[in-house]
């Protein structure tokens, strides 16, 4: 399952962490958040070890979206040694987000 990254948390999960990550920025309202939620939940089982992957209520947290320019959301960042290095914005099929992630690797 996918970590819960909030704006307290995120320098420590994200920006400090020694794998890559890859964060889905996401609401509870959002009907296309909610139709890759369950394939970002099946990515983080099966990168385990290999990638951080976690997910920020957009509603919860308002400084680390502000702080990255995330203005519509689902809206999924790519994280190599602190600095995103890719994004994908609106929903995406499950190998569109695989391959993204074995970039990473």
């Amino acid at each position: 399952m996918a970590l819960t990254i909030t704006d307290s948390n995120f320098d420590e999960l994200v920006l400090k962490s020694s794998l890559p990550v890859v964060v889905d920025f996401w609401a509870t309202w959002c009907g296309p958040c909610r139709a890759i939620a369950p394939v970002v939940d099946e990515l983080a089982q099966e990168y385990d070890g290999k990638v951080v992957i976690g997910k920020v209520d957009v509603d919860s947290n308002d400084q680390v979206p502000a702080q990255y320019g995330v203005r519509n959301i689902p809206t999924v960042l790519f994280f190599k040694n602190g600095n995103v290095v890719d994004k994908q914005v609106g929903a995406a099929s499950k190998s569109v987000f695989a391959e993204k992630i074995n970039a990473l690797l």
